[in-house]
């Protein structure tokens, strides 16, 4: 039976949040592993905007947004309800990755490459990009994870960006000035399924055998 194939990068946060969805649907996958200073014609074909992840579905279909891959894994299998179904949580998590992705994330950027951005200072970006931290505290003092006592799909969904935010400064510790987030963060970060996400793959070439996510098929 023909797989999906998945472009990835292994850092990309919305690369990150993909291979998260597809693996907490227990969704196999071929992993193509990619760099972006060479990105293969194949991929460029389906996809001519470049970016990753980018899901090619057994009928030719493409799915090129993460979320649209998250969600499109778990329709197919989702045993412990991350998407929230029926529950009075879902339109809060739907708000909460969307203010991720629209407004905190080019806040991040900023932060990230402020040396591009030099219209304000690094610490100027820190202090907007907390702003959706904050209210990430706020949503943590109520309950161990985003929105509900265990992690639902805005935990996945988010925590790769929170993940990138605690890297950009080394002399900075998330735990001082969010402690509730960095818990939370750690607690996802070393789950299985955190690490199975971030393992390192080999750069993908067409001569290669393929790899896929959960093993060999």
């Amino acid at each position: 039976m023909a797989l999906a194939v998945l472009y990835t990068f292994r850092r990309c946060p919305y690369a990150i949040r993909a291979r998260l969805g597809l693996l907490l649907a227990q969704c196999n996958v071929e992993i193509r592993e990619i760099t972006l200073k060479a990105k293969p014609l194949e991929m460029l074909a389906v996809s001519p905007k470049g970016t990753v992840p980018v899901l090619v579905l057994p009928n030719g279909d493409v799915i090129a947004q993460s979320l649209d891959i998250m969600r499109w894994a778990l329709m197919q299998r989702d045993p412990l309800d991350l998407l929230c179904h029926k529950n009075p949580a879902a339109d809060k998590m739907a708000l909460l990755i969307e203010q991720n992705d629209v407004q905190f994330k080019p806040w991040l950027d900023r932060y990230k490459y402020s040396d591009r951005y030099p219209e304000q200072t690094q610490a100027d970006y820190y202090r907007q990009a907390s702003c959706f931290l904050i209210q990430l505290e706020h949503c943590l003092s109520e309950t161990p994870f985003l929105v509900s006592h265990t992690p639902r799909l805005a935990d996945y969904a988010i925590a790769p960006f929170i993940r990138q935010f605690a890297a950009v400064e080394t002399k900075r510790v998330l735990s001082d000035d969010f402690p509730a987030v960095a818990t939370w963060l750690e607690r996802l970060m070393s789950s299985e399924i955190f690490i199975s996400a971030m393992h390192k793959h080999v750069i993908w070439n067409a001569s290669h055998a393929p790899i896929y996510l959960l093993g060999d098929w």
